[in-house]
């Protein structure tokens, strides 16, 4: 069944743009209902009037630019910051100079912040800066000096919307790093999981051409050391080569972007594990188990008859084709645990360290890599001349391989 691509966008700032929208609906409520009480003390209210209604009608009519990065324009904040810079001047001549002195509010009010705060968000602070030095240039022309209240306030959006505005930055910086970890992620677990596959297959049949062209001799020899050579190529490639480079958005209007390799779902239920593992049996393999179906979730099943698979595998390489080798399923109130048992000489001590430094990923990936991605272990028992003993354990509540392997 063919995997599919799916897209995951990453916003930490898309509260912010929701919050802004409402913040914008609410500040022209508020800075119309100041001037309807203090109505009466305006020297010229029709251009008051004017300027609400054309501050409210802009409002509403941009209330989808402010909904997200995309859309909220250079164009858009530039004639957004005019038209609070405009209310800002044109209120000495609409309300009464003992008003504008005694610091009375402008005729945006909290408004203005609205649009400063949408510079911040979508610019980050150096475009934050900008506009609300604007404002504060507007602020001071329209008081006429620069009073204790006013400065105040210049100060406070100023080193406010800075603020934000780096906070932003910083949102966005963490949005990409997490998208890229996230993505690395996902490309070892991938890695990992090939890497088995390979080793299943392609490098076995290596392996074993090897063996046997070197034991035939002649021109079979030359096939089997290029044959060794393949071998010793893909094990290179398969242990550190397979990382794809990033695929994580850098742009900032959207959010980070990470595209995830999907797996096909997992079949759903269970199977019976004895079912799988009926096939290594043989004349050299002893399966011994209950005499009642063992149920286990069917991707953690296949995972772990492929586990058995690969053990039996390595005692064939490392012991020999005629070696036995006993598969003993147990099924315990808490999991599950197969044992593949063999009669050969043991493992070296550090032996398997010494493996997987070399890139021999039997063990390493697919062994210990199968049962840790399914959230089992694998532990090995290995004495000098009596064998070697591989215990693969599996908990029975593990429903989806993938919840456990970290792919986004």
């Amino acid at each position: 069944m063919a995997r599919r691509e799916r897209v995951i966008r990453m916003s930490v700032e898309q509260p912010l743009w929701r919050a802004l929208t409402a913040y914008r609906v609410l500040t022209m409520l508020y800075a119309i209902g100041l001037f309807s009480a203090a109505y009466g003390q305006f020297t010229r209210p029709w251009l008051a009037i004017a300027y609400y209604g054309v501050l409210s009608v802009w409002t509403l009519a941009t209330l989808p630019k402010v909904a997200g990065a995309a859309s909220c324009t250079r164009p858009f904040l530039g004639v957004d910051l005019a038209i609070a810079l405009l209310g800002i001047l044109l209120t000495p001549l609409a309300d009464s100079h003992e008003r504008v002195l005694s610091g009375g509010p402008t005729l945006p009010s909290v408004w203005t912040a609205g649009s400063v705060l949408a510079y911040a968000v979508r610019g980050g602070w150096r475009w934050a800066a900008f506009a609300s030095t604007a404002v504060a240039v507007a602020n001071l022309v329209e008081r006429g000096t620069p009073a204790r209240d006013t400065v105040h306030n210049v100060v406070l959006v100023w080193v406010a919307s800075i603020a934000i505005g780096y906070v932003v930055e910083v949102a966005r910086a963490s949005e990409r790093t997490l998208a890229r970890a996230l993505e690395i992620e996902a490309a070892t677990r991938e890695r990992e999981r090939l890497a088995r596959d390979i080793h299943d297959g392609v490098l076995q049949v290596l392996a074993m051409v090897k063996r046997r062209a070197s034991a035939l001799g002649g021109e079979a020899a030359e096939l089997g050391r290029l044959a060794g050579e393949q071998e010793v190529a893909l094990r290179t490639l398969v242990s550190g080569g397979l990382v794809p480079p990033s695929r994580v958005s850098e742009d900032a209007t959207l959010g980070a972007v990470v595209r995830a390799v999907e797996e096909p779902d997992p079949e759903e239920g269970s199977v019976d594990l004895r079912l799988l593992l009926a096939p290594y049996a043989g004349d050299l393999v002893t399966l011994s188990g209950p005499g009642s179906p063992v149920p286990l979730a069917s991707a953690a099943a296949r995972e772990l008859a492929a586990a058995v698979g690969a053990a039996l595998d390595n005692v064939r390489r490392h012991v020999g084709e005629d070696a036995r080798a006993w598969i003993l399923v147990e099924d315990e109130p808490d999991g599950i645990v197969v044992t593949v048992r063999d009669d050969g000489p043991g493992i070296p001590e550090g032996r398997l360290v010494e493996a997987e430094g070399e890139g021999r990923l039997g063990v390493a990936q697919s062994i210990r890599g199968r049962l840790r991605d399914i959230g089992g272990s694998a532990e090995f028992f290995s004495v000098p001349g009596q064998g070697t003993e591989v215990e693969l354990t599996v908990p029975k509540d593990v429903k989806d391989p993938r919840a456990s392997r970290g792919r986004v």
